[in-house]
């Protein structure tokens, strides 16, 4: 049973990177997809000596951690509206290019989302123009940060100049030259800048995250991609008569609001949706003993209720279901099973009330016609 292992104890191995460094990107965009193990029957699994189980074990573990992309809807949706964005952002350098704004809530995928559009763009560049400049510079079309509690512009600089591996001394006017310079060498287009809600307090006014991000498209001849939470509460795209909201409602005319939605099965065409994706993941598990429809038909409401509809949420559930299943030696999903298998906070507290439903017969993830299951 060795040989159709190898490639896979090689493909086991955890890939440690940051994709707010350069390498760490490049290694996100450029590196190979993973393979998935082979689906190896109990029998099978117990032809293997204990070392090659444990590797194959193990391999699947990272497997099961790292599925994906999954295109959903929301995320092609989103992809499809960052495109147009992008792909129309050929402003020459004195004109600001307007920016897009993912503004959802927490454990939806956004980041996740957008970061697959960001190595999708990458790759399409360096297609379409090379991967050095005319000058000879390695073409870096997109660059990916993540900012941490209240961050100010010069620490916003700081991260830039931190991903380009340059020097990051200095006040924030000389590190935003020194970022500009390598936005100019490198050819970047895009900047993904993570978690924007973290840039300045959250006690501070909404007028002075305004001003720091009006400086960011004032000075960086790039498509800005913001990705937060609650940033548009904090009235930012507003519109009215006062200095404040006049300057809010500059800053909302160069931005574009988008979103992503939770699953939603209150009607017909919701709970087929999510049913598809439910086959997708359910097709990509690599346990011995799972079935179709073990995801799909078995367990649709109760993924639904105890990830409350959050894809992040679904996907931890799914994800630490599996681990149980293997290291118990149980190889399948089942309620039994993940009962067991403790979720993320945010989920187990919507969880009750969608149970609740569930049980009163109020809601239902499945879809209530049976043609719809063989067409999925």
């Amino acid at each position: 049973m060795t040989s159709p292992l190898t490639s896979v104890l090689f493909e086991g191995d955890d890939r440690q990177y940051s994709p707010t460094r350069l390498d760490g990107w490049l290694e996100f965009v450029d590196g190979p997809d993973r393979i998935s193990p082979p689906l190896l029957t109990r029998e099978q699994m117990a032809e293997l000596s204990r070392q090659e189980l444990l590797r194959y074990n193990d391999s699947r573990h990272v497997w099961h951690a790292n599925i994906g992309p999954i295109k959903t809807p929301q995320l092609l949706q989103l992809h499809e509206d960052l495109y147009e964005i992008a792909g129309s952002n050929r402003h020459d350098g004195d004109k600001a290019k307007p920016a897009a704004l993912v503004d959802a809530y927490p454990g939806i995928g956004k980041s996740t989302a957008v970061r697959e559009f960001g190595r999708d763009f990458h790759r399409e560049q360096i297609a379409l123009r090379g991967e050095t400049t005319a000058e000879g510079h390695r073409r870096v079309p997109v660059i990916y940060i993540a900012l941490t509690g209240n961050t100010q512009i010069r620490g916003l600089n700081a991260a830039i100049c931190r991903f380009y591996r340059l020097p990051t001394a200095g006040d924030a006017d000389t590190l935003a030259e020194r970022a500009v310079d390598a936005v100019l060498s490198l050819k970047t287009s895009i900047f993904i800048i993570d978690d924007i809600h973290f840039l300045a307090s959250a006690n501070s006014n909404s007028a002075r995250l305004v001003n720091q991000l009006k400086f960011l498209s004032n000075t960086f001849p790039v498509t800005l991609i913001y990705v937060g939470v609650g940033v548009r509460e904090r009235g930012i795209l507003s519109e009215g008569r006062s200095l404040t909201e006049a300057l809010h409602a500059q800053f909302g005319r160069r931005t574009t609001a988008l979103t992503l939605r939770p699953f939603q099965v209150g009607d017909e065409s919701g709970r087929i949706e999510f049913r598809k994706v439910l086959l997708t993941i359910e097709k990509k598990l690599v346990l011995a003993d799972k079935y179709p429809g073990m995801l799909a038909d078995d367990l649709a409401d109760y993924l639904l209720a105890h990830s409350s509809g959050h894809f992040a949420s679904l996907m931890a559930l799914i994800n630490r279901g599996c681990y149980r299943a293997i290291h118990s030696g149980h190889e399948r999903l089942d309620a039994e099973l993940m009962n067991r298998v403790k979720n993320d906070a945010a989920a187990e507290a919507a969880r009750l009330e969608l149970v609740a439903a569930l049980e009163a017969g109020l809601l239902t993830a499945k879809p209530h016609r049976r043609s719809s299951r063989k067409t999925a």
